[in-house]
């Protein structure tokens, strides 16, 4: 993309990864709907065109933030969702536990190019 598509539609290049992330290029062939009034409907549109989203963009992203339990969407979805504060609480505890476990455990995506760095200077005949 140009300098000067850049300037005219800044968020062009956020869309088409965020396209290619979510899978948009896979059959499309499931729609979900709900309903809301006109008011609300005219403030969402308006507020979708700022931030630069459609619609069907902007719920497939939510969408796919949700499935994955997204760090940043997970904490507004405890505040919202119907559950006794004793659950929400155990359940946050629970997911936090979680994360700790994998940052203490799991490998990142560098830690393991670097396993296979040392392996392959170690055996390079493999």
């Amino acid at each position: 993309m140009s300098e000067e598509e850049k300037k005219v539609n800044p968020g062009a290049s956020y869309r088409k990864a965020a396209k290619k992330a979510i899978g948009y290029e896979e059959g499309l062939n499931k729609a979900i709907v709900f309903t809301t009034n006109d008011k609300k409907q005219a403030e969402f549109l308006v507020r979708l065109h700022y931030d630069g989203f459609t619609q069907s963009n902007f719920f497939r992203l939510v969408l796919n933030a949700y499935m994955e339990s997204d760090s940043d969407l997970m904490p507004f979805i405890d505040k919202i969702k119907p559950m006794a504060k004793e659950r929400k609480r155990k359940s946050k505890k629970l997911r936090e536990t979680g994360e700790q476990l994998v940052r203490d455990f799991a490998l990142n995506a560098g830690e393991i190019e670097n396993i296979f760095d040392i392996l392959e200077q170690e055996f390079p005949d493999l």
